[in-house]
């Protein structure tokens, strides 16, 4: 696409803030490369304000459909008209197709991109004892894929203990084999193999840390899900004390095709589970 006419099609991504996010530019590429005469467009949206933007968007034509992120992924499980893959067990949607009739098709996607992302670098989860950070959207999404993908032990840290540990009796339900289990307050910090961030604390300045950063060393893998800044806090933190840092990016690139087909954007079978992960390379 060379410029933008009466023609293409628009589709959008909605956060709050908007600035930091990357995804346009990704799905640029994506449309270039297949073809597509489309524009992903960023829409700074509120929470508060998050129902009244679909209303609207539910009524323009041309509108293909949008990617939700921070912080609108559990909201719009509620705010979707049907649900595909493993949203609703993961309660929640960063990817929505609109259908001709106005209606809302939501999929969860992030945690297919976390999994892949690691693996392209070299990381297998398999058999390793994880510490996650958050308890939300992009959290839950990537626990249930780092269960598939074999991790023996995974532990959820989140401020507020109780939905940790939901969603650590979630997982477990769902995969028996991963030791899951939540908690508030992490002891041995240096015992895991893999610390991954899935919170939203470092996307903006002055932010505190997601965890203590006292206990990571040299022999681990410090993962974060923010994509900017490229390099968080956490993982200046984690770097300064030798170890192996991860960036979020990854997770995004990782996925973007599958959200462009889930959004109808490009054709291709709308895979929304973890074992479709490898038809996004």
């Amino acid at each position: 696409m060379t410029q933008i006419t009466g023609h293409t099609r628009v589709f959008g991504i909605l956060a709050d803030p908007i600035a930091h996010v990357k995804t346009p530019q990704v799905m640029a590429e994506v449309f270039a490369r297949h073809g597509v005469d489309g524009v992903l467009v960023p829409m700074h949206v509120t929470p508060d304000q998050l129902p009244q933007a679909l209303d609207g968007l539910r009524a323009m034509r041309n509108f293909g459909g949008f990617i939700a992120t921070m912080p609108h992924k559990a909201a719009m499980l509620g705010l979707c008209d049907a649900i595909e893959g493993d949203a609703a067990r993961i309660g929640a949607v960063n990817c929505v197709r609109r259908e001709d009739d106005g209606r809302l098709i939501g999929a969860m996607l992030d945690g297919i991109g976390f999994v892949e992302g690691v693996r392209q670098a070299g990381i297998d989860p398999g058999g390793t004892r994880v510490l996650l950070a958050g308890a939300g959207g992009a959290a839950s999404a990537i626990a249930f894929a780092l269960a598939e993908a074999g991790v023996a032990e995974l532990t959820i840290l989140n401020r507020t203990a109780s939905k940790a540990e939901d969603l650590a009796e979630r997982v477990s339900e769902a995969y028996p084999a991963c030791r899951a289990e939540g908690c508030s307050v992490v002891a041995d910090l240096a015992s895991y193999d893999i610390v991954a961030n899935a919170t939203s604390l470092g996307l903006r300045a002055g932010d505190p840390l997601p965890l203590s950063p006292e206990g990571l060393h040299a022999g681990q893998i410090v993962a974060e899900a923010i994509m900017e800044p490229e390099v968080t806090p956490l993982l200046a933190e984690a770097a300064a004390r030798g170890a192996r840092c991860h960036p979020g990016l990854p997770m995004l690139h990782c996925q973007i095709e599958l959200m462009a087909r889930h959004m109808g954007a490009i054709p291709g079978e709308a895979l929304t589970g973890t074992a479709a992960a490898g038809s996004a390379q």
